[in-house]
């Protein structure tokens, strides 16, 4: 009986796997709420935008710094994206303050926007994994290994120009990760989301760059009428249906401070607006339009092409532009941004803000490229004009 004992105990013991020593792990939630779709941009490569929400989710954590994140693609072994500490303090909301370190504070959670370009030529991912190293206030380098998600392998809806010609900058665009459109999170009714990924403010220009016609002396004093791009018609993209319009909103004189919006709504923000749906799912939003100029009403069928309105200034809006984004659902509240790509126009360079009225170096076009299926990035000049 004691042989059979011994024997058990011995055979026991060679079966257990040697002790490994393992990293400690994050005590953090993290996630990818909105899965990331690939796009091609103005610059011909391919993109992946996206946010990783991590929620130091222990009161008595105390504070969690991150020290860098790296991205793999399926099951590669080398980081399709490395970023340092200081690399993540750009793309980290909110966003240190100074030269502090980032730091999330208990119960607190930090959201990290992040743009993945892809090698010229290479497959889009399937699965994206995170890989973060975070320091306690004890010196204890904790990491999240994981917030794996599926990278959605649908294609972006190839859509018509949504203006009738002429120069356009396309500000506050995709890659910027700073701006209002892309850095804009909404909560109601118990969801987050960013309705404006993949916004574009499209402020029309002349052949100087400049988005006020010449004789303009005090630009604080400008009449709608000065800017190169009001007034211009609005198209619809593509064949689809008015699910919801709005007409007879004032219009803000240029350049006077805005009031804050009334709520984070369709009706707060857009002013005069139409909102087309494209296909189920995809939702095309016109926001800021003139008043009085609006020439469909809900519930119309609409062609590619057809004239829907007048590019204006109401709603939440400084200056003359057309606000046009495509989203998953009809309304702004509760709607994620999605990317697309316009069949054709012409990319002219980029042009900064300063440079739409006159200061700084004087904008120069490029040489005129011919782009087709592809979504304009942040701060660059389009030329809708070309068949």
């Amino acid at each position: 009986m004691m042989r059979h004992l011994l024997a058990a105990v011995t055979l026991a013991a060679c079966c257990v796997a040697p002790v490994r020593s393992q990293q400690a792990l994050a005590p953090v939630e993290a996630r990818v709420p909105f899965a990331p779709m690939a796009f091609v941009g103005s610059d011909g490569l391919t993109h992946l935008a996206y946010e990783l929400h991590i929620t130091n989710f222990y009161g008595d954590t105390g504070p969690l710094r991150p020290q860098g994140l790296k991205i793999f693609a399926d099951d590669a072994k080398t980081p399709s994206l490395t970023l340092d500490e200081e690399q993540l303090a750009d793309v980290i909301r909110p966003a240190p303050s100074g030269h502090e370190p980032i730091s999330i504070a208990p119960g607190k959670r930090s959201i990290v926007f992040l743009w993945l370009t892809l090698p010229s030529g290479s497959a889009v991912p399937h699965t994206l994994h995170h890989r973060m190293d975070l320091l306690t206030d004890k010196q204890q380098t904790v990491t999240l290994d994981g917030a794996d998600v599926q990278v959605s392998q649908k294609q972006p809806m190839i859509i018509s120009r949504p203006l009738q010609g002429g120069r356009w900058l396309a500000h506050e665009g995709p890659g910027a990760t700073q701006s209002h459109h892309w850095g804009s999170l909404v909560a109601v009714n118990g969801q987050l989301t960013i309705p404006q990924r993949y916004a574009l403010d499209l402020v029309g220009i002349d052949e100087t760059g400049h988005a006020m016609r010449s004789g303009v002396k005090d630009i604080q004093k400008s009449k709608h009428t000065d800017w190169v791009g009001y007034g211009t018609n609005v198209l619809a993209v593509a064949d689809g249906v008015v699910r919801s319009a709005r007409d007879g909103e004032q219009e803000h004189h240029p350049l006077e401070p805005q009031p804050e919006p009334s709520s984070l709504t369709t009706n707060g923000l857009f002013g005069n607006y139409v909102v087309l749906e494209l296909r189920p799912g995809i939702y095309a939003s016109y926001a800021h339009l003139r008043r009085g100029s609006i020439k469909v009403k809900p519930g119309d069928r609409v062609h590619r092409g057809e004239v829907l309105g007048q590019l204006g200034q109401s709603g939440n809006s400084a200056a003359p532009h057309l606000h046009f984004q495509l989203s998953n659902a009809q309304t702004f509240e509760g709607s994620e941004g999605i990317p697309y790509a316009f069949d054709h126009f012409d990319l002219l360079g980029p042009e900064s803000e300063a440079q739409l009225f006159g200061q700084g170096d004087p904008w120069k076009p490029t040489h005129v490229e011919h782009r087709r299926t592809q979504l304009p990035l942040n701060d660059v000049v389009v030329d809708f004009s070309a068949p």
